[in-house]
């Protein structure tokens, strides 16, 4: 019996640390596409509001894209612009940046799934099958707590001064916010090169 005991606990385990992040959705604008070995640099900007995470989370894309990422942190170093638009895109154009990428989470969404506990299997005869649920009784199903995590990411371009991609992603489960936006970055990355944005 504690064979079946132990893979209920595994599949618990499994449900609640699986991570998988998903594109729900996305729009790019068919006229534009990056060439990153000719684009300049980029400002990542991480609208989280642990700045401790924050900042991990716009050093992270440096990871990813190296001297082409520049965190926010460094070159806003602000929670609001209250300037003019007009005034941060020549500042930042002047400073070398062709573009600002902008990550948001926008929602954490709480479900409790149900799984099933172990049934007794059945054997080929009636005999096998009573001495072996004589010893195996029922397995009551738990409740785990399922947690998706659902993150924006829009790019919009200084030179044309409008949103030239937007995405959202669901991420199931993260051990982590480092995790979390991980996937995201990794998963947004991937869906632009498959669309043709990111060359």
């Amino acid at each position: 019996m504690k064979k079946y005991i132990y893979i209920t606990a595994a599949l618990i385990i499994f449900i609640s640390c699986n991570t998988t992040t998903k594109i729900v959705h996305s729009w790019r604008d068919p006229d534009v596409s990056i060439d990153t070995m000719r684009s300049k640099k980029f400002v990542f900007a991480a609208l989280i509001k642990n700045d401790n995470i924050r900042r991990r989370t716009e050093d992270l894309m440096t990871i990813y894209f190296p001297k082409k990422a520049i965190p926010s942190y460094k070159e806003l170093n602000t929670d609001t612009l209250g300037s003019s638009l007009e005034f941060y895109n020549e500042q930042l154009k002047n400073r070398g940046f062709d573009a600002v990428v902008i990550l948001r989470l926008v929602h954490v969404d709480k479900t409790h799934p149900y799984v099933h506990g172990i049934y007794p299997a059945y054997y080929n005869n009636w005999k096998d099958f009573y001495n072996y649920a004589w010893h195996s009784y029922y397995n009551p199903g738990t409740y785990v707590v399922q947690k998706t995590y659902f993150v924006e990411v829009n790019v919009y371009s200084l030179l044309r001064n409008k949103l030239v991609w937007s995405g959202t992603t669901s991420t199931i489960n993260p051990s982590g916010s480092d995790n979390l936006f991980d996937n995201v970055i990794t998963t947004i990355s991937d869906k632009m090169k498959q669309e043709g944005f990111l060359q």
